[in-house]
């Protein structure tokens, strides 16, 4: 009987970061690069460069507000979010926090490294405190909103208008889940 490779199971975690590695930082805009060139990059139509990328990455870093969450595929950042808290001065919200930018590389996909990260940002969002988390989605968003629908987020409303993408509005739907 001859010797078949068995395939390896790639290796995944999540991480909540406070600070990012050089190396870090570039495979993060590796695959901020491929999600918005596969049309899935928060609101990038169009990559706007290296140096605009590592800029942005390094200065959600510096927000006290922004909570920032990697994840790797075989030690390789492969996907983010960040978890946004509400300003300090609003009182009647500081129960919920927004779940933003959240992507997965194309390359990445299919190997359950977005729920991982749902659960990261819910686990991270129950221990600040939080008993809400709401989301706001592109309507073309077809895997992200399944997602988000089968890890219990309801759907509450709808803007008709939420993006531009060419002359096209795209309507967008915004979501909520009770996590405490």
């Amino acid at each position: 009987m001859a010797n078949t490779p068995q395939a390896r199971m790639p290796i995944k975690n999540v991480e909540t970061i406070t600070s990012i590695a050089n190396g870090d930082l570039h495979e993060l805009c590796d695959a901020t690069e491929a999600a918005i060139e596969d049309g899935g990059g928060f609101g990038w139509l169009s990559s706007p460069g290296r140096k605009r990328l590592e800029d942005y990455w390094k200065g959600v870093l510096l927000i006290p507000e922004r909570v920032l969450i990697l994840g790797r595929i075989d030690g390789v950042v492969a996907s983010s979010c960040q978890i946004v808290r509400p300003p300090r001065n609003n009182e009647a919200q500081r129960f919920m926090c927004h779940l933003t930018t959240f992507f997965v590389a194309p390359w990445a996909r299919g190997h359950g490294l977005a729920p991982m990260m749902l659960d990261e940002a819910e686990a991270f969002s129950r221990s600040e405190g939080f008993r809400m988390i709401n989301l706001d989605v592109r309507a073309t968003q077809d895997s992200a909103i399944r997602r988000y629908e089968a890890a219990g987020y309801v759907k509450f409303g709808t803007n008709p208008k939420y993006a531009l993408v060419g002359d096209e509005f795209i309507p967008g739907y915004y979501y909520y889940k009770e996590i405490s």
